[in-house]
């Protein structure tokens, strides 16, 4: 057994978990961090993919009864049938874009360079999200929970996502501060996002594994234990940071997460110019 290799899926996969839902980009963490430990060859974005769904099911856990209630009433009951309906909406173009150009994105984005990039400009947008926050107080008022939405307002969310292709933005920060700046509450926005997550990570997910189960080299020995290893701490770090983030919402703004974003990817890239690190290109 690599005990190596299990060290560095541990280490992914507490990232994952840790940055999976806040505005700070998972896919841009995974990437610089796969970079440094030596695991960015194609097992390694694989894996990537792959352990987000540990992360996915923090939040069905999280939310259980939610989702629960939902399976239970589809057939009975509008809310319940709109909801799901949102969920769908949402996903479509993001999926739709990531379809028709992944390979390209993945061939000349997915690198250190042009993900601190988009975690500095991620940054920028952030504040500009929550000056505009404080001057224009949300306009959709009779939003108070998830079950409130309209299509309209799953559609907006869904383009908003779009942005999350570019790896560094972030899925949850695209489509979180997307949703207020289309008016909705801060706390509405951060939990649609989470209920998000499920389908389009879940979808992704399952397209990884299609490609291993074609491919048993891949899926064979130390890396299904490396898998196995990045999935469940995924899953545990993912469980903290969802709990932790629901009450962070209700009384503070993402700021800090601004200033995290534009920090971390200006120390990449003076690292990168200066020679410090050999980042790979």
């Amino acid at each position: 057994m690599d005990l190596i290799l299990l060290g560095k899926a541990l280490i992914l996969g507490v990232v994952e978990g840790l940055t999976e839902f806040l505005p700070i980009s998972s896919t841009g963490h995974l990437i610089l961090v796969g970079d440094l430990l030596d695991f960015n060859d194609e097992r390694g974005k694989a894996f990537e993919v792959i352990i987000q769904f540990g992360a996915i099911l923090a939040v069905c856990w999280e939310f259980r009864e939610k989702l629960l209630k939902v399976a239970s009433t589809l057939q009975t009951s509008a809310i319940s049938r709109r909801f799901i309906m949102n969920l769908l909406i949402a996903s479509i173009p993001a999926m739709g874009l990531a379809f028709v150009f992944g390979k390209y994105i993945k061939a000349v984005l997915f690198a250190p360079i042009p993900v601190a990039t988009a975690f500095i400009v991620g940054g920028f947008v952030i504040f500009w999200a929550e000056h505009r926050q404080k001057k224009v107080m949300p306009t959709k008022g009779h939003i108070q929970s998830v079950d409130d939405l309209t299509p309209l307002d799953a559609l907006k969310v869904g383009l908003a996502q779009c942005a999350a292709l570019i790896p560094g933005t972030s899925r949850s920060g695209a489509t979180i501060i997307g949703g207020m700046l289309f008016g909705l509450p801060r706390a509405v926005a951060t939990e649609f996002s989470f209920f998000l997550a499920i389908p389009v990570i879940g979808g992704a997910t399952a397209y990884e594994l299609l490609k291993l189960w074609k491919s048993p080299v891949s899926l064979s020995g130390d890396f299904t234990w490396a898998i196995a290893v990045g999935f469940i701490s995924a899953f545990i770090s993912a469980f903290i940071c969802v709990r932790w983030l629901i009450h962070y919402v209700a009384g503070h703004n993402f700021i800090p997460f601004a200033w995290y974003r534009i920090v971390f990817g200006l120390l990449v890239l003076i690292s990168a110019y200066s020679g410090l690190v050999a980042w790979s290109h």
